[in-house]
């Protein structure tokens, strides 16, 4: 009776050493751990520190267990294709992570600050809290009343609300907006550059 590795191949992977193994790319099971063993030390690919992201495919990593014993029978309930991305371990620079960090809140403040100023302009809210106010009070107002206040601190309630997060705590416990939008951009990417490296190899390239 032949023996069953089941793989769980992970979309994009992240080494820190030139030589990519499958364990390091995918989840390996076997009720042979021996086999396991020797299928998780499979060598796929060696990079080097400038070479490009490394695009493998099921195939690949299917032929290769098949040569440890061809009488394997392989189930993959993960990605047919995938990405590995070497980056040498380095010191963490603390003081430069900081200033990364502090850069783009500036960067977020400012930007978020100009956007929320010139939709208020363009809406010309000012007057329309003065008319609101004439209205209600029947007096003329002076630009500092129950309507700026409360518009100001409805939209800053408004923004931590949306963005689901106030430094390390978070209001509930779904994905914030950035991450949806991060995790969206990453797998554009990784299509992307999946769907380039068949181009190439077909000659079909945008390129």
């Amino acid at each position: 009776m032949s023996d069953t590795v089941f793989l769980s191949i992970h979309s994009i992977t992240q080494v820190h050493r030139p030589d990519v193994f499958l364990a390091d790319v995918a989840e390996v099971y076997c009720k042979n751990r021996a086999l396991e063993s020797r299928c998780k030390a499979i060598k796929l690919t060696g990079m080097a520190k400038t070479e490009k992201p490394y695009m493998g495919s099921v195939l690949d990593v299917v032929k290769k267990i098949e040569s440890l014993d061809a009488k394997v029978e392989i189930q993959n309930l993960g990605e047919t294709d995938f990405i590995v991305a070497y980056e040498p371990e380095h010191k963490e620079r603390e003081l430069w992570q900081w200033m990364k960090t502090l850069f783009v809140c500036v960067l977020s403040f400012c930007g978020g600050g100009f956007a929320i100023m010139t939709f208020n302009n363009d809406a010309n809210v000012t007057q329309v809290f003065a008319k609101i106010y004439e209205a209600v009070m029947g007096e003329s107002s002076d630009g500092f009343t129950i309507l700026e206040i409360s518009y100001s601190l409805g939209l800053t309630l408004g923004i931590l609300g949306f963005f689901n997060h106030i430094f390390r705590l978070q209001l509930t416990k779904d994905p914030t907006p950035l991450e949806v939008e991060m995790r969206l951009y990453e797998d554009d990417v990784n299509k992307t550059l999946i769907q380039n490296k068949g181009r190439k190899e077909s000659g079909v390239d945008v390129t």
